[in-house]
């Protein structure tokens, strides 16, 4: 039987789950590398089942807690990668505190008392449709501004920021579909390469803003047109 390296990747991961879930069934708390292939292992069976990105990785933080692992487990398997085959294609799924529990406080290096900090949340909340025939999806650190043409939002307030999700994970719009996200501003040195090619370059420069809903419009993308005073950033046809 030929496989390739990925098919190859996927049995592994599945032969080290089953060896998990043998442990498990024998009352056995797990070690590292069986709490990360189970973990891995969910999300992908959640993927052949035909359940959506969010959903797998909710189903992949509920199957462990911190007293099926061995001590110190959850302090150490705080994030897991796994690239499962959802029905809209190959996704890079990235479960965050998948044991869920952990030490907390108990935990070394957490002994310090820090700053009182407020929970990070998104910046900009914005009603977007898709209005294409497939599915689309958006990943985590894409210029939302730039995200697919069809998708139809307030393009001039998404100038400058990404989806409020995990890095690595990203939001599905079904056909048709609306939704509400919340948006973040990009950090670091602000500059957009690439993506569809609407900015290329500083985001704050001057008039790179107006450039790219030039662009925009001028390509066609829903939601980049002249907007009415309102503030509701309707396109005017």
């Amino acid at each position: 039987m030929r496989l390739t390296p990925t098919e190859r990747d996927r049995l592994l991961i599945f032969g080290a789950a089953e060896l998990a879930r043998a442990r498990r069934a024998r009352g056995l708390a797990l070690n590292v590398p069986e709490a990360t292939a189970l973990i891995a292992d969910t999300v992908c069976e959640a993927a052949r089942d035909g359940v959506r990105l969010a959903d797998a990785i909710a189903r992949a933080r509920s199957v462990l807690g911190p007293a099926d692992v061995l001590p110190g487990v959850a302090d150490i398997v705080t994030e897991v990668h796994v690239e499962a085959v959802f029905d809209d294609g190959s996704r890079l799924a990235v479960v965050t505190d998948p044991i869920g529990g952990g030490l907390g406080a108990q935990a070394p290096g957490a002994l310090l008392p820090g700053p009182d900090l407020p929970a990070p949340g998104p910046a900009l909340r914005l009603t977007v449709t898709n209005t294409a025939t497939v599915p689309i999806s958006v990943t985590s650190h894409f210029h939302f501004f730039e995200a697919n043409p069809r998708l139809d939002f307030a393009r001039a307030d998404a100038y400058g920021t990404r989806l409020a999700v995990p890095a690595g994970s990203s939001v599905r719009f079904g056909p048709g579909e609306s939704a509400e996200v919340g948006l973040v501003p990009i950090g670091g040195d602000r500059i957009a390469i690439g993506f569809a090619g609407l900015v290329d370059g500083p985001l704050d420069a001057p008039g790179a803003k107006a450039e790219a809903l030039r662009r925009a419009r001028a390509c066609g993308y829903l939601g980049a047109g002249e907007r009415d005073g309102s503030g509701a950033g309707e396109e005017r046809r």
